[in-house]
């Protein structure tokens, strides 16, 4: 059984987004693909940042010759109201794929299923306003049983629902064979180590690829 992440305190600035992991390139023709999240973006815990799967995927994009640069816009501890308050000012860079991954700690705080909804709806249509080409990827989360079974799967019913509602690819389950699997995360039983990062990272990087290499 996967768990969501838990937003522990930033090892950085609480409400400052990861730097991009790694340096922008010269090309004028190279993209951009953010990934709006928490600790899990963020790579709470680990001693260098870009170990956290966005740095996995940005390896995977280099390695594929694709001329996309991966931007860590998470912050440890967000919530969908906190990643509501912040978008605006986010989308002040240009950005070809958002990667929308918050909600968790909604879950893990018993925070009602319809609030989440709302809050990331909202960041939802204010990508698709500021940026309506941009390709849009939700990240699919899940909460422990001790949340209550009616409560679980209300909160795992909210990310494929939200993607199909607003035509966004889907990773149904981010953690699939991380969470809940001692040896891949760190002593908090949440986090993923350097290793489950990259599990991660390819759960991710099964529905991201096939975005990045589509035309439309």
């Amino acid at each position: 059984m996967g768990f969501a992440a838990c937003g522990g305190n930033q090892a950085s600035k609480p409400d400052t987004p990861v730097a991009a992991v790694t340096k922008p390139d010269s090309s004028s023709t190279e993209k951009t693909v953010l990934f709006f999240g928490d600790s899990l973006t963020a790579g709470y815990g680990l001693d260098d940042p870009t170990e956290a799967f966005p740095g996995v995927i940005q390896n995977k994009i280099n390695s594929a010759h694709l001329h996309y640069k991966v931007i860590n816009a998470g912050v440890s501890g967000e919530t969908s109201a906190g990643g509501r308050g912040r978008i605006n000012w986010i989308l002040k860079q240009k950005v070809d794929v958002f990667v929308l991954e918050l909600g968790a700690n909604d879950g893990l705080r018993g925070i009602p299923v319809n609030e989440t909804i709302q809050n990331l709806q909202a960041i939802i249509d204010t990508v698709k306003a500021k940026y309506p080409a941009a390709k849009l990827v939700m990240l699919g989360m899940q909460v422990p049983p001790n949340m209550g079974t009616q409560y679980a799967y209300s909160f795992k019913a909210i990310f494929p629902g939200l993607a199909a509602k607003n035509n966004m690819s889907l990773v149904p389950f981010l953690l699939k064979d991380v969470g809940g699997v001692p040896s891949l995360n760190q002593k908090d039983g949440i986090h993923p180590t350097p290793e489950g990062a990259k599990i991660v990272g390819e759960n991710v990087w099964q529905v991201l690829q096939g975005v990045l290499l589509s035309k439309n």
